[in-house]
């Protein structure tokens, strides 16, 4: 994220002991970082029927990991599944459907199942992410190994970055950011030396894959670096003007590159089937609180549920719980290197970010003021009105760690005696480091139980009873949003079996493109998903049961099955009063509907 201009003066690195090898001090970061990462998510290892609190977004990312190894085994679109939404079939290429680590993950998914690889996943977005930042501040800004540690641990292990891992794969796999960065703000010295062509091809690779991994973080990257970049040249114009031809350059093959991969799967996404418009919630109500910056978030040593859930929209979009401590830290940072371009950029950078994430309308403690926020200025532009302004504040966190590492790497690395500071100062400026970053230590995300895959599902007995082109519908069959069974039925499963219903976005209808959460409903789903909602048995008429047959005959149903429910008995009478006594079986409850739909 800088040029040749203004890297730091990295001293030349120290005589590497025989017994203390870089590779290996480099491999005890990377260590780190892991080994937090598999304790943040501790609550799921060895606990199939555990969830991440936010179950339904867990779910969807479990059945979008099976389906790309399904997809890989079976030669399948990867863009597209009717394995989920029968008949009509979702568009993956529109939803979030993490290809690039689903791909890539393919052989755990395969030996270990979709929890597994779902963690796996969780696992290596944090700890990459972290290693990541590691290597980039290593390589072009600081010269010591602790503060370019400090700083990747920041990027990511910050509470905004813990509260996306445990919903949000696509928005917590940040680990592509800093090498794109780093391509893009090639030093001069590399760009002499390899021209323009070689990191530009490059960086059109990355952006490819980035985009199979999550649109939205390539979007905000992009936001970032433009504004990273204004700051800069206005900072320091000179070297502005020299950097920029090959900067541009740069950046127009690595548009040249990925344009020939990504045509069809971005047509496929926006006029392929079940293709949408508009987005399925309103994404301005996700904003966050301006006392939330200096707030505990719940899933660090110091949170708890109460004031988090008041200053934020829900626990995964906790990104600027940052405490009173860092902030702090980085104002004095920015005051003690203001005459640094760079330090001036990512300063500019992170106000603005933090600014747009406090949304339409500004809130404190809770409380509408009335005060227009900064939003309001950009919100009605193309893609920024789809964006989540509470996630703009997830730019502030590699800010902050770029601005941590330097300070510590100007504390910790500076030589002569009219530079470095004494023992004492680094001492107390590590102190101060270590009190602001302290209170933020994650804590492991917290998990809630899950109903188990019917056991008559899980052991393959569905098999004898469904052909091909039919389908396993599960009650209720349409769930809208939140937890849907049938998902996770299906992922636990390797997708064996085709399903109405499920957790994504889609079209509200075949003549109404306008996007909503799951398929459209249908009288049946309405009526059961009330009574497994309420408790409440419905009395029944003709009318109905004439219904829940042609429903079952749009769905291409074959079998009936009810696992286990809250309100499992009131449910299981009602589909009993509808489609006739089911037969109970392993884990649940069955109708064979295949003689009635035909």
């Amino acid at each position: 994220m800088t040029t040749g201009t203004t890297s730091p003066n990295i001293a030349p690195p120290a005589t590497v002991g025989v017994f203390r090898p870089a590779w290996l001090r480099d491999a005890l970061v990377v260590a780190g970082y892991l080994g937090l990462a598999v304790l943040v998510t501790s609550g799921q290892w060895g606990h199939p029927w555990r969830l991440f609190h936010q179950a339904g977004d867990q779910i969807l990312f479990e059945w979008m990991l099976a389906h790309a190894a399904h997809a890989v085994v079976e030669g399948e679109n990867p863009l597209f599944s009717t394995g989920l939404n029968a008949p009509d079939g979702v568009n993956l290429m529109a939803n979030t459907s993490v290809l690039g680590l689903g791909v890539p993950l393919t052989p755990v998914t395969l030996l270990f199942g979709s929890q597994v690889a779902f963690c796996v996943a969780v696992v290596c977005c944090l700890a990459g992410t972290a290693v990541a930042w590691y290597v980039l501040l290593r390589r072009r800004l600081v010269a010591t190994r602790a503060s370019a540690a400090v700083g990747g641990l920041i990027c990511g292990f910050a509470p905004g970055m813990i509260a996306q891992a445990g919903a949000h794969l696509h928005i917590a796999a940040q680990f592509l950011v800093p090498a794109i960065l780093a391509l893009v703000f090639r030093p001069v010295s590399e760009t002499t030396r390899h021209g323009v062509w070689r990191p530009g091809v490059g960086l059109g690779l990355l952006l490819v894959w980035q985009v199979f991994i999550g649109e939205e973080v390539l979007v905000f990257l992009v936001l970032a670096a433009g504004v990273f970049a204004l700051g800069y040249a206005l900072a320091d114009r000179v070297a502005a003007r020299r950097l920029a031809p090959a900067l541009f350059g740069r950046l127009a093959v690595a548009a040249g590159v990925a344009a020939v991969p990504l045509a069809y799967p971005l047509w496929f996404q926006f006029h392929g089937p079940q293709r949408y418009s508009g987005m399925a919630f309103a994404t301005q109500g996700f904003q966050l609180d301006v006392t939330s910056f200096t707030a505990s978030a719940r899933q660090t040593v110091l949170g708890d549920d109460w004031l988090p859930g008041l200053l934020s929209p829900n626990p995964t979009e906790e990104n600027s719980f940052f405490g009173p401590g860092l902030l702090v830290l980085a104002v004095v940072i920015v005051i003690w290197q203001w005459r640094r371009p760079l330090v001036r950029a990512l300063a500019a950078c992170g106000v603005v970010f933090a600014l747009l994430s406090l949304g339409d309308e500004l809130r404190v403690d809770a409380e509408a003021t009335g005060i227009p926020g900064p939003y309001r200025l950009v919100g009605g532009l193309p893609l920024l009105d789809l964006a989540v302004p509470a996630r703009f504040a997830l730019v502030c966190v590699p800010v902050l760690g770029v601005l941590v590492a330097l300070s510590l790497d100007r504390v910790g690395a500076a030589r002569g005696p009219n530079v470095a500071p004494d023992v004492p100062v680094r001492l107390l400026w590590a102190g101060a480091v270590a009190a602001a970053l302290l209170p933020l230590i994650p804590t492991p995300i917290r998990v809630v139980p899950v109903a188990p895959v019917p056991a008559f599902l899980a052991a393959g007995g569905w098999r004898q009873l469904v052909p091909p082109g039919r389908t396993v519908v599960a009650v209720p069959p349409v769930t809208g949003a939140a937890r849907s069974p049938v998902m996770l039925w299906s992922a636990r499963t390797g997708l064996g079996f085709a399903a109405p219903g499920g957790y994504f976005i889609g079209p509200s209808g075949p003549d109404d493109p306008a996007a909503r959460w799951g398929a459209p409903d249908r009288p049946t789903s309405v009526l059961l998903r009330e009574v497994a909602e309420t408790g409440a048995v419905p009395v029944l008429s003709d009318a109905d049961r004439r219904q829940a047959v042609e429903d079952l005959r749009h769905w291409r149903a074959a079998v009936v099955v009810l696992g286990h429910l809250e309100h499992g008995d009131p449910v299981r009478r009602t589909v009993d009063d509808l489609l006739g006594p089911g037969r109970p079986v392993d884990g649940g409850w069955l109708w064979d509907v295949r003689d009635r739909v035909g």
